[in-house]
């Protein structure tokens, strides 16, 4: 069994105990994590749980974890021509690009808490071998990076602006696959 196939079975046993009890160790870890001390501990730590929920949802394609992260309120601040805003516009969006690369993986390279915010830094990989938009996959590989800036309120996502590598991963995208 490989290590990608044995997280998710680790990963979906806790999503199957509660929508909301995840084991925390299945959860993805950042990398690098500034944390502002200033901030009371159960705020830090409630504010780091939704940022790896987040980051694990997009790394997983586990819709509970999204739901969990994100507060019913939810706003995409920077959401691209067509998302739907609220949770919805999220679970479409990991729908639709895990067509396209559906060995999509994720890790939190840099996490940043201090105030309301927490910023994440995040790597993106996978090969492109479905559909995506007007083109088709032929296995090429897909490797890019995105900067969020979440806004948390009571423990969970509310707001999100976002950045992502687009002139890569449209690169990506088109390229033609590796000779053999």
């Amino acid at each position: 069994m490989t290590h990608f196939t044995f997280s998710r079975l680790v990963l979906s046993a806790a999503l199957l105990a509660s929508p909301f009890a995840f084991a925390e160790s299945a959860l993805l870890q950042p990398q690098t994590l500034i944390v502002d001390q200033s901030l009371p501990k159960a705020q830090r730590d409630a504010m780091e749980l939704a940022a790896r929920r987040y980051g694990s949802f997009w790394n997983s394609g586990e819709e509970a974890l999204a739901k969990a992260a994100l507060s019913e309120q939810f706003i995409d601040m920077t959401p691209p021509e067509g998302r739907v805003q609220g949770p919805t516009g999220p679970l479409l969006a990991s729908k639709f690009f895990r067509t396209a690369v559906p060995d999509l993986s994720c890790e939190i390279e840099q996490m940043i808490i201090a105030g309301d915010r927490v910023v994440v830094h995040l790597h993106f990989r996978g090969h492109f071998t479905g559909p995506f938009k007007a083109l088709k996959g032929q296995g090429q590989r897909v490797d890019f990076r995105a900067t969020d800036i979440y806004q948390i309120k009571s423990g969970r996502i509310a707001a999100n602006w976002h950045i992502e590598d687009n002139i890569s991963l449209m690169q990506q995208l088109q390229a033609q696959p590796p000779a053999s």
